[in-house]
């Protein structure tokens, strides 16, 4: 039996084909030594990951350590710049304080030197007109002064005299009388009320009151040349409207070095012309030339002398309270009758002694209604020659 067996598996086995399965060939990967080697290059990636992270980790608490001193330093020099930010501005702060003040200094001292120019050119002003005045005062018209033989004490004699006209306005209904003597006048105030006989049954009553000037106690006169007038002298004993129309015709002549003339005038008491030329250029030209020869009569040329005019300005003037000690004001005079008739009776009433009057230098009424002035002048006392 086990022969037969034998047979017929050979038999069998020769019968069918039978073939090993084919082994398949695995990756490399999925081998044992695959994975192994895997597992190992992983594991080294691995540590090397862990390297990594801790020399990132260092790194990192470096650049924290290198951020915070930064910030440390960052903070020091904000607060370094921000101190010396205050520092520049305090020290701007005083320049510009410095600044102002040299400012204010340069202001006044350009306003001490425009007053010092301003004083300067002021001062040159007055040293011209100075030198103007005294090249006029050389060059006055001759005057001659004769000595009438009177003298007295250095002491009692006056440096300079005026001789004063003052215009007082008078009221309507009044009247102004001026008596030869003070003790009259005097008399006059003293009784007041006065009764003048009109008629032998009318009489009309008025009242005396002092007659109170103002006068000049101190006055200071400026003189500047004028540049429009000039000063004619040493004229010739002639007919005055003939020297000036001979005077006109010269000087109105450009070629004699006039213009056109506004003006001429003749000074009476001093014998004297002023012309006056529409032009400012004209006057100084004739005045620095001096004399002129002018033709005042028939074929003759007569020298004359041309000289500044002077112009006088009031720059100071103080005044004094004055009574007249000769003369009354007589107030409340009715407008009864004529004026001159009334004067006359008024003048009769107050030359009687019974009346406390006397005698009368001069006398004026002015009646209601009416605007008058009088004159008064200063009365010069006479100087008695000694024998």
């Amino acid at each position: 039996m086990s022969s037969e067996v034998r047979d017929n598996i050979v038999t069998m086995a020769s019968d069918e084909d039978f073939s090993l399965p084919e082994v398949k060939t695995l990756p490399f990967e999925e081998t044992l030594d695959g994975i192994q080697t895997l597992i190992a290059n992983n594991k080294a990636k691995y540590d090397q990951l862990i390297e990594e992270q801790n020399e990132l980790t260092d790194l990192r608490k470096d650049h924290q350590e290198m951020t915070q001193k930064l910030q440390h330093r960052c903070d020091k020099l904000v607060k370094t710049l921000e101190n010396e930010q205050q520092f520049y501005m305090d020290e701007l702060t005083k320049e510009m304080v410095k600044v102002n003040s040299l400012k204010q200094e340069e202001e006044q001292i350009m306003d001490e030197i425009q007053k010092v120019e301003a004083a300067l050119l002021e001062e040159t002003a007055k040293y011209h007109h100075l030198r103007e005045q005294a090249d006029v005062f050389s060059s006055m018209p001759e005057k001659t002064v004769a000595f009438t033989g009177v003298t007295t004490s250095a002491t009692n004699a006056p440096t300079f005299e005026t001789k004063s006209r003052i215009v007082y306005p008078m009221d309507g209904g009044t009247a102004l009388i001026t008596f030869e003597e003070e003790v009259v006048a005097k008399k006059i105030l003293t009784l007041k009320q006065h009764k003048v006989n009109l008629t032998e049954e009318t009489f009309i009553t008025v009242e005396a009151e002092a007659v109170t000037l103002i006068l000049p106690k101190l006055v200071e006169i400026e003189s500047e040349v004028c540049p429009r007038r000039i000063l004619i002298s040493n004229l010739p004993k002639m007919d005055r409207e003939t020297m000036l129309d001979k005077l006109n015709i010269h000087f109105h002549r450009r070629k004699d070095g006039g213009g056109e003339v506004e003006s001429c005038e003749f000074l009476a008491d001093s014998g004297t012309v002023v012309l006056t030329f529409t032009d400012k250029d004209i006057a100084k030209g004739l005045t620095d030339t001096e004399f002129h020869g002018v033709q005042l009569q028939k074929k003759k040329k007569h020298r004359v002398r041309v000289t500044p005019f002077l112009n006088g300005t009031v720059t100071k003037l103080e005044t004094r309270m004055k009574v007249c000690p000769r003369t009354v004001l007589l107030t409340g005079i009715p407008a009864v009758m004529e004026q001159e008739t009334l004067q006359d009776l008024l003048e009769i009433h107050f030359q009687k002694s019974v009346s406390g009057g006397g005698e009368i230098e001069a006398c004026l009424y002015n009646p209601t209604g009416q605007q008058i002035s009088a004159l008064f002048e200063s009365v010069v006392p006479k100087v008695e020659k000694k024998q």
